[in-house]
């Protein structure tokens, strides 16, 4: 218990919304962990959280004590690196915040390139829409954002960015499979899959339709870009990906993409993006370097 930050239970009891669910994770007892939350509320003379019939929720001074304590951990973490760097070595932490689009192709490489050459780069990565990734980089839990049409960009800097036209995703044999382009009206024909609307994707299309009389038969809607990949090999439906996260060419062979026309539902842009102001731990900026790289050639 003499080990453990006020980083550690502050956090750790804001994001389970619980005392007891955090000592839980903690493997700590829930009237230790609440002493020593009591004694942090004594010291600063205000209460950390609010006490509700079922949990807990950061106060005001709550709020500012966490954005406090996550700002000198990360300036921790960048210490850290610089050290490293001084020895002539390459170690770190980075953290990033992504859309679903990224994970199966684009972020495993380009980790694995970075890895190669600076085996004491440890990763996280987070599955975030792209609201939640940008609050991953106010709140300092990520490092760098990979996003496709972002929310508000207010608090974030924009590192690299590149056009993705939305693509139609379908068996081989289905009736659009042989066209080099579909438009929306095409798909109106043949029931499709959508992501559901948290989603960049989603919010180009729902545009789109608005615009125009065309109404689309959602027959599966899901969360999961992995599953609307690969539900096509099902039946002779459409649903909809970004090139970012699909095979190159028709490498998936059971299924094909067409792009959507431009026409009809305009391209978004993919974002790498970190915190405004913020100036990143070294490994973090190294990679974020890399990707700037990745990006700037990607082709839609």
């Amino acid at each position: 218990m003499r080990s453990l930050l006020p980083l550690q239970f502050v956090d750790a009891i804001a994001r389970a919304g619980s005392i007891r669910k955090a000592a839980e994770g903690l493997a700590i007892t829930s009237t230790a962990l609440n002493r020593r939350l009591l004694a942090l509320e004594e010291e600063l003379g205000v209460p950390i959280f609010e006490r509700l019939p079922r949990g807990v929720r950061l106060s005001t001074a709550g709020e500012l004590l966490i954005h406090h304590l996550r700002s000198q951990a990360a300036d921790f973490e960048k210490l850290k690196g610089q050290i490293a760097d001084l020895r002539g070595e390459r170690r770190g932490h980075v953290a990033i915040a992504c859309s679903q689009a990224f994970l199966p192709y684009f972020l495993p490489e380009q980790i694995g390139r970075y890895r190669r050459e600076h085996r004491g780069v440890s990763f996280g990565v987070r599955v975030r829409d792209r609201a939640a990734a940008e609050s991953a980089l106010a709140d300092h839990s990520a490092d760098l954002a990979l996003i496709f049409e972002p929310v508000r960009l207010s608090e974030v800097q924009l590192l690299a960015s590149a056009r993705q036209s939305i693509h139609a995703v379908m068996a081989p044999d289905h009736p659009l499979a042989g066209q080099s382009t579909i438009r929306l009206r095409d798909c109106a024909r043949f029931p499709v899959a959508l992501p559901t609307t948290v989603y960049g994707v989603r919010h180009l299309i729902d545009l789109a339709l608005v615009r125009t009389s065309i109404e689309l038969q959602t027959m599966v809607e899901a969360d999961s870009f992995d599953f609307l990949r690969h539900y096509p090999r099902q039946e002779q439906i459409i649903s909809f990906q970004i090139p970012i996260g699909l095979p190159p060419g028709d490498g998936h062979r059971a299924l094909v993409s067409r792009p959507l026309d431009t026409r009809d539902v305009p391209a978004g842009r993919l974002y790498l993006c970190q915190l405004r102001s913020r100036t990143l731990p070294v490994a973090a900026a190294k990679f974020a370097a890399l990707l700037e790289r990745e990006i700037d050639h990607i082709a839609d």
